[in-house]
């Protein structure tokens, strides 16, 4: 049986990255004639060679190559073994991982895991926050138990089904009135004195920027990708923007925000998604409780 130490393998997929001892010494933390021994220790323990050295100059060989990748796998899965050995030691004995984007971070997702995870103590929940473009391919792949995606799935292997759908407001900042009893500021007139913040979510942006731009000619935009940076320019008062209402719920309802009448054309409405693979029963429970908040 061939005895390997665990450090060989580190020193040696590090130098493989970066074929040059000095830079593996230097990201490992140990003199290169350390990294020269753990290289020269691995070859003898395989019985191959795995670096051809020329001059000050390192590369691959063909044997190297096909070791980086059972090499690779062979960390990874001993990192995956004590993950799971250590969930274990927490009292964690199913893992779930859901991908969500982040416009779902910003509304009630945090008062819902908190129920959730009290109603099932012994389930590591895994929370993974991606760009809504990215999450079907996530689930797709197994990367992921369940994804909350702001765009619809086009794959006919997933189920996908509507957790909400959620109307857009016209978002200014409190002080855009400078008299409570005074006139009401159009809404041209918020969009014309202010920067308009842009494409924080994945869908309704292109639409209504052409729109808006039949109607309001001449709007200053300002791309900002995040909503929760949009939410906090608004209170700044630096721009205004259009949100869906259950991202500044909270901020409207405690005068951090304001919502503005806005009438040039009608607002469309937004759609949140929950994708799986297979509907069992983790993953209905944790559906009706994000739609019984929302609907409730």
């Amino acid at each position: 049986m061939i005895a390997i130490d665990l450090a060989w393998l580190k020193t040696f997929t590090d130098a493989a990255e970066t074929l040059n001892f000095r830079k593996t010494s230097e990201r490992l933390l140990m003199s290169q004639p350390s990294v020269t021994v753990h290289i020269r220790l691995l070859e003898e323990s395989l019985g191959v060679v795995l670096f051809q050295r020329q001059k000050n100059r390192v590369s691959l060989t063909e044997e190297g190559k096909l070791f980086k990748g059972e090499a690779d796998r062979l960390l990874r899965q001993l990192e995956q073994s004590v993950e799971k050995v250590h969930s274990f030691a927490q009292g964690y004995r199913k893992k779930w991982v859901l991908a969500i984007s982040p416009l779902m971070a910003e509304t009630v997702l945090p008062y819902l895991l908190k129920s959730f995870t009290k109603r099932h103590p012994d389930l590591e929940l895994v929370i993974q926050v991606e760009e809504s473009e990215k999450i079907e391919a996530l689930v797709e792949s197994g990367a992921v138990n369940a994804g909350i995606s702001a765009i619809q799935p086009v794959s006919r292997v997933l189920h996908s089904e509507v957790v909400y759908k959620d109307e857009l407001v016209f978002v200014v900042p409190r002080d855009a009135y400078d008299d409570e009893s005074g006139p009401v500021i159009s809404d041209e007139t918020m969009l014309r004195s202010h920067y308009l913040f842009t494409h924080h979510h994945p869908v309704f942006w292109d639409e209504l920027l052409v729109k808006l731009s039949s109607k309001t000619p001449g709007v200053r935009t300002m791309t900002v990708t995040q909503a929760h940076i949009a939410k906090r320019f608004i209170q700044e008062g630096l721009g205004v923007s259009f949100l869906p209402r259950s991202m500044v719920r909270r901020e409207l309802i405690e005068g951090r925000l304001l919502e503005a009448h806005f009438d040039l054309f009608p607002l469309p409405e937004v759609a949140t998604y929950f994708i799986c693979k297979e509907k069992n029963d983790l993953e209905k429970e944790f559906l009706e409780r994000i739609q019984a908040v929302y609907f409730s």
